[in-house]
C-alpha cells in the first residue's frame, strides 16, 4: 500500500493498527500519521524487534488490508 493511500485512510487504519500491535499507545498512533518509518521505529522500540523484522511485520499487515 503506498504512502498516499495510508495517509488518506489513516483514521480507519488506526483501529486496525491498535488491534494488531497493542503495545502502541494512542499517542504513538497520533504521531504516526501514516508515516511508515515512524511506525517501524515504534515497533522496534515497543517490541524489541530489529528493523528488518519491523518492516516485515508492516508488510504483512499491509497485505491484510487488500
Amino acid at each position: 500500500m503506498n504512502q498516499d493511500i495510508i495517509q488518506g485512510k489513516w483514521k480507519q487504519l488506526k483501529g486496525s493498527l491498535k488491534t494488531q500491535w497493542g503495545k502502541l499507545t494512542d499517542d504513538d498512533l497520533d504521531r504516526l500519521d501514516g508515516n511508515q518509518q515512524y511506525l517501524s521505529g515504534k515497533l522496534q522500540e515497543r517490541y524489541g524487534w530489529a528493523k528488518e523484522k519491523a518492516d516485515e511485520e508492516i508488510k504483512r499487515f499491509e497485505k491484510t488490508l487488500h
